[in-house]
């Protein structure tokens, strides 16, 4: 159920008369129904404003872990009653969790959207924990700490930069939390949170599909409207800030499971409300150009080119609450060193600080980023995701429906811009992945 990867961060209008209508009732709850008619099933998925950078230190994964406790049962429906009745409808479902917030969907046909949402707006409130329950989920969760992140050098190495990254701000913290804090979660914790966090004012309902807005305002107004509102729901999440950076920080893992060394790097970026409208489309664009396939800058000049990688990427998270990251990683070829190949890469990076991007590589990467809003359109989804993450990080609907011309509107100059001004290895982290010949695989959990 978890979502360690974050959701995209852009997204493109909805097709021509489906236009996205928005509404808050009485209790605090946004309600977003993007109408799609094309076929005769509905996407119903609830955002709560909370994730795992709200937690009380001490308590890492305490989101993560409730996510997995919402399927427990409350005192109308118990234990397993809404997954068997989604799986008997035909439906479909799951959850996630990120830094950010917390969510939970269904797919289901038309007719059934007032059943699940019925049971989404009970366990708003209603859910019932139980020792008996609660203890076997945490060892639940714990194997999936062993299978995604002990087990994995990979995930143990972005852990690792992470943390370093943020040396203030719980983004550094992992989603699904450090493993000894994860042993000691309990019930008492799990409540406590749920009934601070679990309300309609913190949380945005949004439904796709088969349906005309009337008719949701109707049912989410007998469903969710009798809920009260949690009064002690801030109106803005204040966390820890990070200082301004002092200097480059570097972090090497080493693990005897490790068939291929790899390294990866993260800047420390703006995101999502603080971040200037510009500056976002300006990172997405940078981000493509630089390592968004194989005719990015860093594949031909690494991979390409100079055969010093196999592979060489770059993202960026612009759906974020605070400051976030814009990573780039490269797997070098065997015998080439991580010097070597470290220096190939500061070069790209420096090229387009120093000079630029040429008009050729501005233009693919601008077409290939509204490309992908544009065929994205065919998922409810997706589109249930991309509003639903805009509008839980404080970004707008008229953010996401116009994000297609604030790409379009990119110069080389901002790009350019964004590159020089964050893209310094002052605020970064570089991280390496190696293998701990010392130690046998078979030897290290």
């Amino acid at each position: 159920m978890l979502a360690l990867a974050a959701v995209l961060a852009y997204a493109g209008p909805a097709r021509a008369g489906t236009a996205p209508t928005s509404f808050t009732l009485d209790n605090g709850l946004q309600v977003v129904v993007i109408p799609d008619h094309r076929t005769p099933v509905v996407t119903q998925m609830i955002w709560y404003k909370v994730g795992s950078a709200d937690e009380t230190p001490g308590q890492s994964g305490l989101a993560h872990f409730l996510e997995h406790l919402m399927f427990k049962g409350t005192a109308r429906h118990p234990e397993g009653e809404f997954s068997k009745t989604v799986s008997r409808i035909g439906g479909n479902e799951n959850a996630f969790t990120s830094y950010d917030y917390t969510g939970y969907f269904q797919r289901v046909p038309r007719d059934q959207l007032a059943t699940v949402m019925g049971f989404e707006a009970d366990r708003m409130t209603g859910l019932v924990l139980k020792d008996e329950n609660v203890l076997p989920e945490r060892d639940v969760v714990l194997e999936e700490y062993n299978m995604r992140v002990a087990n994995n050098p990979a995930a143990r190495l972005g852990e690792q930069v992470a943390a370093a990254l943020y040396l203030n701000h719980p983004y550094g913290r992992p989603v699904i939390g450090w493993r000894h804090e994860i042993e000691k979660l309990d019930r008492e914790a799990a409540l406590a949170f749920y009934r601070r966090f679990y309300a309609p004012n913190n949380a945005t309902l949004v439904i796709a599909g088969d349906v005309e807005a009337a008719e949701v305002r109707d049912l989410a107004q007998k469903t969710f409207g009798p809920i009260a509102t949690q009064p002690a729901i801030a109106a803005k999440r204040i966390r820890p800030q990070e200082p301004e950076p002092a200097g480059p920080r570097t972090v090497t893992v080493a693990d005897g499971k490790v068939e291929q060394p790899s390294m990866m790097r993260q800047y420390l970026v703006p995101a999502g409300p603080a971040a200037a409208k510009t500056e976002r489309a300006a990172l997405d664009v940078l981000a493509q150009a630089l390592g968004g396939g194989s005719n990015s800058l860093l594949y031909r000049a690494l991979v390409v080119d100079q055969g010093l990688a196999v592979s060489a990427y770059a993202w960026y998270q612009g759906a974020a609450v605070d400051a976030s990251q814009f990573g780039v990683s490269a797997t070098p070829k065997p015998g080439v060193d991580f010097p070597s190949l470290e220096a190939a890469l500061d070069k790209v990076i420096a090229g387009v600080a120093d000079n630029g991007i040429a008009a050729s590589d501005l233009e693919d990467a601008k077409t290939q980023l509204v490309a992908e809003t544009i065929y994205a359109q065919d998922s409810q989804a997706k589109l249930a995701r991309w509003y639903g993450a805009a509008l839980t990080v404080g970004l707008s609907i008229d953010d996401v429906r116009q994000l297609p011309n604030t790409i379009r509107a990119v110069t080389a100059e901002d790009v350019q811009a964004v590159a020089r001004k964050y893209l310094t290895k002052i605020r970064s982290v570089t991280g390496y992945l190696v293998k701990d010949s010392s130690v046998p695989a078979e030897k290290r959990s």
